[in-house]
């Protein structure tokens, strides 16, 4: 009996210390799993209380993060082109950046849909996932967008609309096709449209009917999940009817010929608007358009743009006009010249079109940094944007540079002052 007793106590003591031990180690555990990068992450998501008894002791060693300030975009956005496959590099991004505190840019705009037709990074589009539109050249956009507002550097989406081979490919029942292909294929019916029988520019690529709404939906299904990733303005390039290649060749399954090309884009504007309300839209056209009356013969009439856009952007690159504009027998010679006049027409065109409607389209146009009918060294550039400055005055609104090997001349950045003109 004695001994059965002693057992038990014995018994309870051990169970005792047992359970003591057990709390001991317990304590130590979780403390050790509840590292100060957790603890901070915890405090953090924690809402905001008032008593006292939920304040943060100063003398714990839990480092908090502190608030990143918004972005806060500039008043005068002034660009660089760079590709989805540069930004895919940490080189190229640290050298925007470089450019960015050095000189005069402050924005970039990237390709999210370039000339290929696909998108550069993972969308969940199901239309863009069902045609096989994606080719992950950015793996974390978001990151990326983060990193460069960080650096104080607006983004621009750019997106590349009726110039798509993927889905002329996948649909070639939206596509412009070839007459003299459909005929050796004796193809009346517009619903056996097949990829055999598509017409290409004389890059060798396909083209949507812009008469298309749905691939209007397509563009903008892609529009909006940039912003909502955080891009600034979306900027929409090859909103036309192609310009290169054997034009009478081509077949439209949509557009029937007979109501003007650019009733067609304008109303591609409008519903873009409609669509996107509040976005900052800007839309890329021909450099002609400052001057022109007509559309070009693609659809594009500058005035078409300015309601339903924040920023026009037509591409005054001077290689680009004609031998004998404005009486110059190599326009690329005389960048000021060509970009002063051109802006100075489009402002005007601008003004006229506000005395009757009302808009807050600004003009901010494309300028060349490459070699094409002169070399365009430092001087050559800058010439172009003190034009812009000069042109435009009060209403400067910026300006956008390509290259399309994305290297930037930088001496030609450092910020200019509007120079006027002795001539």
């Amino acid at each position: 009996m004695k001994l059965a007793k002693c057992f038990i106590v014995v018994f309870l003591a051990l169970l005792i210390v047992g359970i003591g031990t057990f709390f001991i180690f317990y304590q130590r555990f979780v403390l050790k799993l509840r590292s100060p990068e957790l603890e901070a992450t915890l405090v953090e998501e924690k809402l905001p209380l008032s008593n006292s008894e939920n304040a943060l002791d100063i003398n714990s060693d839990i480092t908090i993060k502190p608030q990143k300030q918004p972005y806060q975009p500039p008043d005068i956005i002034k660009a660089v082109y760079l590709t989805s496959w540069s930004v895919s590099k940490e080189e190229k991004i640290d050298y925007l950046i470089d450019i960015a505190k050095t000189t005069e840019i402050n924005a970039v705009v990237i390709d999210i849909k370039d000339f290929s037709g696909y998108v550069a990074y993972n969308t969940d589009i199901p239309e863009v996932e069902k045609y096989g539109a994606e080719q992950i050249r950015i793996v974390n956009i978001g990151s990326l967008i983060e990193k460069l507002h960080e650096q104080g550097i607006y983004v621009i989406a750019r997106i590349t609309v009726f110039q798509d081979p993927v889905l002329a490919h996948v649909r070639p029942d939206l596509a412009v096709h070839s007459r003299e292909k459909l005929e050796a294929l004796a193809t009346p019916d517009s619903s056996l449209l097949s990829v055999s029988s598509l017409w290409l520019d004389k890059s060798g690529l396909a083209w949507i009917d812009p008469a298309v709404t749905e691939s209007w939906d397509y563009n903008i299904a892609i529009a909006k999940d940039a912003i909502n990733r955080g891009f600034d303005e979306l900027n929409f390039d090859y909103v036309r009817f192609p310009s290169d290649g054997n034009l009478q060749d081509m077949s439209f399954p949509f557009w029937d010929g007979k109501i003007p090309r650019h009733t067609i884009i304008r109303e591609f504007f409008k519903h873009l608007r409609e669509e996107i309300p509040e976005a900052k839209i800007s839309i890329d056209l021909f450099g002609l358009s400052t001057v022109s009356s007509d559309d070009l013969g693609v659809g594009q009439i500058i005035e078409d743009a300015f309601e339903y856009s924040d920023y026009v952007c037509p591409m005054i690159y001077p290689s680009h006009y004609a031998d004998g504009f404005i009486g110059f027998q190599n326009p690329a010679e005389y960048p000021y010249e060509v970009v002063k006049h051109s802006m100075e027409s489009a402002l005007r065109k601008l003004a006229i079109y506000k005395q009757s409607k009302d808009t807050n389209a600004q003009l901010r146009p494309w300028l060349q940094d490459f070699n094409l009918g002169a070399v365009y060294d430092t001087a050559m550039i800058r010439s172009e944007i003190r034009a812009v400055y000069d042109a435009a005055g009060e209403d400067f609104s910026g300006f956008m540079l390509w290259n399309s090997w994305n290297f930037y001349t930088k001496e030609a950045l450092e910020p200019v002052q509007p120079i006027q003109s002795e001539q």
